[in-house]
């Protein structure tokens, strides 16, 4: 019998970059902690103030009002971009030139950075001046996100839909396209319906690409900052005031770095959880014969 030895020579190449990112991680954390266990009032002079500020944030109403803002964000975002994104893969060409055209428009708005996509939406949909607003007014919708709630919310939904559906999109279409022919063609003389195909043959193989899409996209909307700061502020009020906003107006508004530094790291604490949950159902039975 041959026995086989792993080359462990790899890990050398891959050790730099890990040590590098452990930095680039680790030392930015360690501050949080320490100013989340603490109380400054300037000239470099802190106070031990134990699990405080965790208290209070827990205990807070502007934090239970912001998490459940980003968690509703974060469950319409997935409930449509997910569907949507299998629908655009599923309805596009396998061969032929237009998969190369097909493949670019795709990726063309995941290139614009997050805070042009937020100024971009924020002319194109006012209510006097845009082309979305004055459509919808002219078509006689009472629209203006500037101060309707449910206005804002929609806006904020659509740009990010506009915005991500893409990355969605890109990676049903590669697990689409890693499908054998033989599959279809058993398909085709078993009779089998386009439901049955779908069913039983395409979104089986897409599944490993499907938890990475949920994946990418819950912890991205979970962490969005930029696209709704451009856009609303976090108003009007703070209907659009989501956990991440909230954070940074306690961080830099108010410069309460305390409470700020324990937020933080209940919000990471919260992804980090939330995240295992999505991966542990979405890969159950994988390793069951």
């Amino acid at each position: 019998m041959d026995a086989k030895t792993e080359n462990q020579r790899g890990w050398l190449y891959v050790l730099p970059v890990v040590v590098l990112v452990a930095c680039n991680a680790v030392i930015p954390l360690m501050a949080v902690v320490n100013y989340s266990v603490q109380e400054t009032f300037g000239n470099n002079v802190f106070f031990f103030e134990g699990v405080k500020w965790f208290q209070q944030v827990l205990h807070s109403e502007r934090f239970h009002a912001a998490l459940l803002r980003q968690l509703a964000f974060t469950g319409i975002i997935l409930v449509i971009e997910v569907p949507l994104g299998v629908a655009i893969a599923l309805a596009m060409p396998r061969r032929g030139p237009w998969v190369s055209v097909c493949l670019v428009l795709m990726a063309l708005p995941l290139l614009i950075p997050w805070n042009v996509v937020g100024a971009m939406w924020n002319i194109f949909a006012l209510p006097d001046i845009g082309m979305l607003g004055r459509l919808l007014n002219g078509l006689g919708l009472n629209y203006n996100y500037t101060q309707q709630p449910f206005s804002a919310w929609a806006t904020l939904i659509a740009m990010d839909v506009w915005h991500w559906t893409s990355l969605v999109v890109l990676l049903a279409y590669a697990g689409l396209s890693s499908i054998p022919d033989a599959y279809y063609q058993a398909a085709k003389i078993d009779g089998a319906s386009s439901w049955a195909v779908f069913r039983y043959i395409q979104l089986p193989k897409m599944k490993r690409v499907l938890t990475i899409a949920v994946l990418l996209r819950f912890m991205d909307s979970f962490n969005i900052y930029t696209e709704p700061f451009v856009l609303t502020g976090g108003g009007p009020g703070n209907s659009t005031t989501l956990l991440s906003i909230d954070l940074v107006k306690i961080a830099l508004g108010q410069f309460d770095l305390g409470p700020a530094a324990a937020m933080s790291i209940i919000y990471f604490l919260i992804i980090l959880a939330l995240s295992w949950i999505f991966y542990t159902v979405m890969t159950r039975g994988e390793g069951q014969s």
